[in-house]
């Protein structure tokens, strides 16, 4: 084989070894398992669970209580915070145990999550499957995990003293590393996978895709605001707010700066303008991308975008107008990792050079000719 011979297949690994095609299948089961979590999780925020479990022990944590006389040492503890004194004081044994499973199933599906990667990790670093670089990438996403696990505490640490809920700031937060997990996981899936289509030399399309990642993360961003704040259910009319496009009282709090993450009125406005703004340029960049002759495949994804983009703005306005049902909000959190998923697989598919192979692959034949 001849260097020019070798050129179009350099840059992915090759799928023909069972191994590459393993690790792209770990990688995505992976993203598969935190957009699980997400959606447990976006659960225990909707059915005001997280709360619940008022300690943090990462290894005894994951044995439930199993006696009666351990239910209610748990429920002691839950009495002792603010949102049980102001909130749910007098809740039943039974109904405590719905909300601590919540919390405790998302909790165990970290846990979860974190064997999941280990055991094929090492695996796969045994059988020598992964290149260096490639174990350096995956232990980061590793570490993040670990990470997203601390900021959930720390959220969680926010609600047991004062408030009666957690900050929405540190509710941002873990949403958002969570997302950022996602993404770098899904990044990864995509080092060992072939080529689909040719990269874009447009420029302007090259770089609309790249946009439509970072403008798809602020707009979840957003939305976590709304949701930790419960700010869907201030305004439950669309299209207009209190019977006007802007509404009244957008700027009200003090210093003005805090109106984009304290005022109700105005986060659940913003994420309304963030949620038109990705949709137009979602159907800006579709058109785009089909007038100037992008190929099939190139066409296809936009026009996935734009299908997916339909139904999110959809349960958007449906969880307004019906005060947020905990099945619409949830398909409404889970179709934004969706669209931020498909929107960075397209990005990538459009960059202008491949990028390198990750996986430890076998050297090739030498050249007898």
């Amino acid at each position: 084989m001849t260097t020019t011979d070798m050129t179009p297949a350099m840059g992915r690994a090759d799928l023909g070894a069972a191994g590459d095609r393993a690790v792209r299948i770990w990688l995505l089961a992976l993203a598969l398992a935190v957009v699980a979590m997400v959606v447990v999780g976006g659960a225990t925020r909707l059915t005001d669970s997280g709360l619940s479990i008022t300690e943090w022990r990462p290894v005894t944590g994951i044995i439930p209580p199993l006696t009666e006389a351990m239910w209610l040492a748990e429920m002691d503890k839950y009495r002792q915070i603010p949102e049980y004194q102001q909130i749910n004081k007098g809740m039943s044994l039974a109904a405590f145990k719905v909300i601590y499973w919540w919390e405790w199933g998302h909790r165990f599906l970290g846990r979860l999550v974190g064997f999941l990667f280990l055991v094929p990790f090492v695996w796969f670093v045994v059988r020598g499957r992964l290149s260096g670089r490639m174990i350096a990438l995956t232990l980061v996403a590793f570490a993040l995990g670990g990470l997203q696990g601390f900021i959930g505490w720390w959220m969680v640490t926010s609600g047991l003293s004062v408030r009666t809920d957690v900050s929405q700031y540190r509710l941002a937060t873990h949403l958002g590393l969570a997302v950022v997990i996602f993404l770098y996981l899904l990044w990864l899936s995509q080092r060992v996978a072939p080529a689909a289509s040719p990269p874009t030399q447009n420029r302007r399309i090259r770089l609309t895709a790249l946009a439509l990642v970072p403008l798809l993360f602020v707009q979840i961003v957003l939305g976590a605001f709304v949701a930790g704040l419960d700010a869907g259910l201030a305004y439950p009319t669309w299209p207009l707010m209190d019977g006007r496009v802007v509404p009244g009282g957008l700027g009200t709090l003090q210093p003005w700066w805090l109106n984009p993450f304290e005022n109700i009125t105005a986060v659940q406005f913003n994420h309304r303008m963030a949620g038109y703004l990705v949709a137009l340029v979602v159907v800006l960049h579709a058109l785009d991308v089909w007038r100037n002759g992008q190929g099939d495949a190139a066409r296809k994804r936009v026009m996935a975008l734009v299908a997916v983009t339909a139904v999110q703005v959809a349960l958007g306005i449906t969880a307004i107008l019906y005060a947020v049902p905990l099945w619409i909000a949830l398909a409404h959190q889970v179709v934004a990792i969706v669209l931020i998923g498909k929107a960075l697989i397209h990005a990538d598919r459009m960059r202008l050079s491949p990028p390198e192979t990750l996986t430890a692959s076998p050297a090739p034949a030498p050249d007898r000719r």
